[in-house]
């Protein structure tokens, strides 16, 4: 049975439209150009909130962070490609807890002047200067996270005025509702990962037979340059590559993605970790995935 979707993050719509309307293809190929690149840039958070799996206490927190040369070496491959979209600071971690993410925002956007940079932070070290200092180095949006009340809100809204920092650029997402409101977040049981959390959601009994189209249009980059097949996928059970030892085009065309994709456009989840995972997949990337239909249909 298909789970039914309650709270929707209205920053979704926003990012369906963005990867429609930023839609790339590998130049002189058929083949669709990630919508996202999502950098989970280390593997440590400040927080353990209560629908997140590093609630679990098995949930390993690792305070390593991605290397420099590690970034720059996909970035200069996305510079062959003229990348457009999407760059994003997020997956499993806060991003502010790197000393170094200043500089890999700059080289980002010295080489791909472009593409768009995003950063979802929880807000907890953030600061004016601070603030100032993720645009000045390239930044575009940052989307905070609050998950202590409405008075954080209002603590962020001030600073924002007080850096006269445009709303398309500064976003701010209610993570404090109520559980009954899923805390204000599009909730998901993160392929299995939620069993043991502090607010618990079951794995899927059986698959579900819903398409999913997180892997037709996000590339998933891990601090340690692991490549996932999904942002959901905390259990890091399913990657894709490596990028110490696999270029990004390897990785992102690889028969194991291509095939992972064939399955999930066509509803089948049967095989880890999709076979456990209960999120709605169909909100953003139609558009890629009906492309790479295309291409597994020649």
């Amino acid at each position: 049975m298909t789970k039914k979707v309650n709270f929707l993050d209205p920053y979704i719509k926003i990012k369906s439209d963005k990867t429609n309307k930023n839609f790339q293809y590998i130049p002189g190929t058929n083949i669709p150009l990630p919508s996202e690149i999502e950098i989970s840039e280390s593997g440590t958070c400040n927080r353990k909130c209560s629908f997140c799996p590093r609630s679990d206490p098995n949930y390993e927190d690792v305070k390593e962070f991605i290397s420099t040369e590690m970034l720059e070496k996909l970035v200069m491959e996305l510079k062959e490609y003229n990348y457009e979209n999407i760059i994003r600071f997020s997956g499993f971690v806060e991003p502010l807890l790197d000393k170094n993410i200043f500089n890999l925002i700059t080289l980002i956007k010295n080489h791909l002047p472009h593409c768009k940079i995003e950063m979802v932070t929880n807000g907890d070290v953030l600061n004016k200067k601070r603030l100032l200092k993720l645009y000045e180095s390239g930044l575009d949006v940052l989307l905070i996270s609050v998950y202590d009340g409405i008075e954080d809100v209002y603590k962020f809204e001030n600073l924002q005025k007080e850096c006269n920092i445009d709303d398309e650029n500064f976003v701010i997402r209610h993570r404090y509702l109520p559980p009954e409101d899923d805390f204000g977040i599009t909730i998901s049981n993160r392929a299995g990962m939620m069993e043991n959390a502090e607010h618990k959601i079951p794995a899927t009994n059986v698959a579900l037979k819903d398409p999913c189209y997180y892997p037709s249009y996000t590339f998933f980059l891990d601090y340690n340059g692991d490549v996932l097949m999904c942002p959901h996928d905390w259990g890091k059970k399913r990657v894709l590559g490596n990028l110490k030892f696999q270029s990004f085009k390897e990785i992102w065309t690889s028969k194991f993605a291509n095939v992972g994709r064939k399955l999930l456009n066509k509803g089948n989840r049967n095989f880890s970790p999709c076979n456990l995972c209960d999120v709605k997949g169909t909100l953003i990337g139609k558009k890629h995935a009906n492309a790479f239909s295309q291409l597994n249909e020649k």
